[in-house]
């Protein structure tokens, strides 16, 4: 507005002027026809200069009816659909000084545009692209338990087997293993006075096999206590003729009983080789000299002194059975050899001496 009234303070000051007068320029002075054209021109040009001046504010102050707020459509899945102005509303001429603003902004805090200036309707200025932001620090990954943080094992490695215990193949007793060891059990039952419990225990093991060697630890302690008759219960027959030890026993227990024959009917069933059983022997040829049967007794004792000749008493049975069948002078000097060798009794060395004395004196 003040260039418009510097414009007509101008033109009035040119009215105002006194007219030169045709003697002092040396031309003629046309008449005043021509003011009223001059002064039709300054009013165009001002009417121009205003029209161009209130143009140019009108377009540096957009108008509140410019601003227009964009439709908003629901299209009914919740998302917002905003529409823009025409594009040909005329656009004010901003955008040097948005590309001066916009480094300076992004250079202070990069931040993405607020929604007013999207919805200005303002398409030429320049919004910062996505990648230009400031890339925002990516949230730590959540601690991992500590299982789970344990080393993966390569593929190509497999994975070690926890370690197993050893399996430890139990492989089944035989009889015998089983029968030498339930014979210790019993052994140990003994010792402790517990006959009734070893009797148990040895009959729950010969009802599934005979069980020589534990038949023979119960049968030899009840022969001892003087318990023949249970003695002879765990040696039945049919089990002591498979076994030269359980025979011997059995034969000793008969003849404690009184049984002498019997006793001698059970040895001379089956009768070992001397290298197999010298004990066997020993005891057949002792109950044939007692039966009376001296040839048969020393027949036995013969093979014994054949076997091994160091054995005194061995010689002393020689001798008695030789005196008995009245051959006194080879009775005589197997007295003699038993008197040479070690392993006489004291009783026995000292019947050795008084036969000797009467066989001498005969």
């Amino acid at each position: 507005m003040s260039l418009l009234n510097n414009a007509l303070r101008e033109a009035e000051e040119r009215q105002r002027r006194p007219e030169v007068t045709g003697a002092y320029t040396g031309a003629v002075q046309q008449g005043s026809g021509r003011q009223p054209w001059l002064v039709i021109l300054v009013l165009l040009l001002i009417t121009g200069l205003v029209g161009a001046a209130v143009y140019w504010f009108t377009m540096r102050t957009p108008s509140p009816e410019g601003l227009q707020t964009p439709a908003v459509a629901d299209g009914g899945d919740g998302q917002v659909e905003r529409r823009s102005e025409p594009a040909s509303q005329p656009e004010p001429e901003v955008e040097p000084e948005t590309e001066q603003t916009l480094p300076e902004a992004e250079a202070a805090a990069p931040q993405v545009p607020e929604p007013q200036q999207a919805e200005s309707g303002i398409e030429n200025v320049q919004i910062a692209p996505a990648p230009r932001q400031v890339a925002e620090a990516p949230e730590p990954a959540p601690a991992q338990e500590p299982e789970q943080q344990a080393e993966p094992v390569p593929a190509s490695q497999p994975r070690p087997e926890p370690e197993q215990a050893p399996v430890v193949k139990s492989t089944p007793q035989s009889p015998e293993a089983i029968d030498r060891q339930t014979a210790k059990e019993l052994e140990r039952l003994i010792a402790d006075g517990r006959m009734v419990d070893a009797e148990r225990r040895l009959a729950s093991l010969t009802r599934s096999q005979s069980a020589p060697r534990s038949r023979f630890v119960v049968a030899r302690a009840l022969v001892v206590d003087g318990d023949i008759q249970r003695a002879l219960s765990w040696l039945p027959e049919e089990v002591a003729a498979a076994s030269a030890t359980l025979r011997m026993l059995r034969a000793r227990a008969q003849h404690a009983s009184g049984n002498l024959d019997t006793a001698v009917m059970t040895l001379k069933s089956n009768v070992p080789t001397v290298a197999a059983s010298p004990e066997y022997r020993v005891t057949l040829a002792t109950l044939l000299q007692q039966q009376g049967q001296s040839q048969q007794a020393a027949a036995h004792w013969a093979e014994l002194i054949a076997w091994d000749d160091s054995r005194a008493p061995w010689w002393v049975g020689l001798a008695v059975a030789l005196e008995a069948r009245g051959e006194t002078r080879g009775a005589s000097r197997a007295y003699q050899q038993a008197a040479r060798l070690p392993g006489l009794s004291p009783s026995l060395a000292d019947y050795v001496q008084r036969r000797l004395q009467s066989l001498g004196a005969g």
